[in-house]
């Protein structure tokens, strides 16, 4: 029943189960962005009145949660952005904005959790060529770029590890997924299409794969812990790295248990 209502749903909608996922993560982008570029922003005052102006029909709660005084300290301007030359602003704004997965870090609760989700579409990005050195090129390019990012938004945040600091969630997520890419090259000899991972027919194991992900980044067993002892990006993006790969080796025990097949 579920599967003929999501196949007619979708088949009405003109979208693949690939396509919906690209969608929500691309309204969390827009819902995370704080207005989207906020490198861009006029200035703090105008932040304030359109947050004011917005909340005002949902309740004092809601327009004194989207005023600039009332969000938590490190979803506020940083000290590293305040009395610099604008050029200086622009730029660590947009390390910010990166740092943060084009702004999906600032949503308020679980940004770790959307993070990880727009990690599917970058996982989606690295199969679309097909070539199995390409993607695993794009993975390590985009780790490298983590530790820069995530160390450069530590110190203009100047706190270690921001919550809102999601780029190394998402870089880690395509690693998680290397053992089934790779069982699944062996037997066929091609990358599987991206679409695969969505499909009725494996998008439970997919959502079962993003669980453990998310469990092991929040558990951090040894050595996922201290590991964040590195210096700087080094040890907010290597942490996350591990904890994929604990999910690589629970996936590799799944492959060698007998099935009943």
């Amino acid at each position: 029943m579920y599967s003929y209502f999501g196949d007619t749903t979708l088949g009405m909608l003109g979208l693949s189960g690939g396509e919906v996922v690209l969608v929500l993560v691309v309204i969390l982008i827009l819902f995370g962005a704080n207005g989207m570029l906020p490198f861009l922003r006029a200035s703090r005052k105008s932040g304030y009145g359109v947050g004011k102006s917005l909340g005002a029909g949902l309740g004092k709660p809601v327009a004194d949660a989207l005023t600039h005084s009332n969000q938590t300290w490190e979803f506020q301007d940083p000290p590293a952005l305040r009395l610099r030359p604008i050029r200086k602003q622009m730029k660590n704004q947009f390390i910010l904005w990166f740092a943060q997965g084009f702004g999906v870090g600032r949503i308020p609760f679980a940004p770790g959790t959307f993070g990880s989700l727009v990690g599917l579409v970058w996982f989606a990005v690295l199969l679309l060529p097909g070539d199995p050195w390409l993607g695993l090129s794009g993975m390590f390019a985009a780790i490298l770029l983590s530790v820069w990012f995530c160390g450069a938004a530590e110190r203009i945040l100047k706190r270690t590890d921001p919550g809102s600091v999601v780029l190394d969630e998402i870089v880690a997520v395509p690693l998680c997924f290397v053992v089934w890419v790779g069982e699944f090259l062996w037997r066929h000899g091609i990358l599987p299409p991206p679409g695969f991972f969505f499909n009725r027919d494996n998008w439970q194991l997919t959502l079962v794969v993003f669980a453990a992900f998310r469990f092991f980044d929040v558990l951090k067993p040894w050595p996922v812990r201290q590991i964040q002892r590195l210096p700087g990006g080094w040890g907010v993006t290597m942490d996350d790295v591990l904890a994929a790969l604990y999910v690589n080796l629970l996936a590799a025990l799944a492959l060698l248990l007998p099935t009943s097949r």
